[in-house]
């Protein structure tokens, strides 16, 4: 049986070119995939050039909400766009995840309206999965949330263990609080208060960590603010094009180089994929009732191709199911630290 995933054909900066080229990847590496491409039919239709899969239907969408568009205007104005239609095919039970890298501030939006949060959830999460030197830590928030308060991030700390221990197969992640120091008192008020509250929260928090022992692999789950997450997320993906960039400019410098480049592709190949954003796809927004993966506005082919099958990962893992079980009933301090 097929897990159908509704794409938002229309979403991003290489759009429609890139989500229709990715999804027909897609098709072809994932036996059990079966996409909806949600977009206007006269603008993907071309782009198919007749090679229509069985298990690929346009599903017909009048409008496009821009990538700098207002967030809550789309979803109030929009009710015909490709983000919207992709989250009604979702919640009426047609697909069983949503994929998009369209505008993200509209994704959510849209989720929270359409689909609603989990039980226990007050603010929904990007939670990105990072390499690093021991394996992968998950960061959350990777951008959904740029205003916060202390119970938010400590309600992200429950969702990022509860993700570690689903998806990454850690028995007690390690949990760390991004700041400036190591030292308790090191931050601004919120990471201070975040600091005592994770203290006291029952979950395996080993203290502050800096943005140099992101990569180290000393923790499991970083803990941060969607702002001062995103940031860290850009600067990642900048300096890792930047490494690879510098490295064909060496390569490319001495006839010594080449032949040393000879011999160590296979591993130079297999580093360019560990750090490469596009090899992930996508990243899930967790604390909204449906599987719904953010991809990277400049995503290409291979970035959306990766998306659609970490959606799919999802759904057959019951991912989604395994979180609301265990988010149902978050300790009595999340809910303390509010008032």
């Amino acid at each position: 049986m097929a897990v159908w995933v509704a794409l938002d054909a229309m979403g991003g900066d290489f759009a429609p070119q890139a989500t229709v080229e990715g999804a027909l990847m897609a098709l072809k590496s994932f036996p059990e995939l079966g996409v909806y491409l949600v977009g206007q039919p006269e603008v993907l239709a071309p782009l198919l050039k007749r090679r229509v899969p069985k298990k690929l239907e346009i599903v017909p969408a009048k409008e496009v909400v821009a990538m700098d568009e207002s967030p809550i205007g789309a979803l109030r104005t929009k009710l015909d766009s490709s983000i919207r239609r992709s989250f009604d095919l979702l919640k009426e039970g047609t697909a069983q995840a949503v994929v998009s890298a369209g505008n993200s501030g509209a994704v959510l939006a849209t989720a929270l309206f359409v689909l609603g949060r989990i039980k226990g959830v007050s603010r929904p999460a990007i939670a990105t999965v990072l390499p690093t030197i021991r394996g992968q830590a998950v960061m959350i928030d990777s951008g959904a949330n740029v205003d916060c308060k202390p119970h938010h991030l400590l309600q992200f700390a429950y969702m990022g263990a509860v993700f570690s221990r689903e998806i990454l197969r850690v028995p007690s992640p390690k949990v760390g609080l991004l700041s400036i120091g190591e030292e308790g008192g090191k931050g601004n008020t919120l990471v201070k208060r975040t600091h005592q509250l994770l203290t006291e929260s029952g979950l395996n928090y080993v203290g502050n960590i800096e943005g140099r022992d992101i990569y180290r692999g000393e923790v499991d789950v970083i803990v941060c603010d969607g702002f001062v997450g995103n940031i860290c997320l850009k600067l990642s993906e900048g300096l890792a094009e930047a490494l690879m960039l510098m490295m064909a400019q060496e390569l490319r410098s001495s006839r010594l180089a080449q032949i040393g480049f000879s011999f160590a592709r296979g591993a130079l190949k297999r580093f360019q994929q560990r750090i490469d954003w596009r090899e992930r796809g996508g990243a899930p927004l967790l604390g909204v009732k449906g599987v719904v993966i953010i991809s990277h506005g400049r995503s290409d082919a291979q970035a959306i191709k990766n998306a659609l099958g970490t959606a799919l990962f999802f759904v057959k893992e019951e991912v989604l199911e395994n979180l609301s079980r265990d988010l149902a009933e978050l300790p009595s301090l999340v809910q303390s630290a509010q008032r």
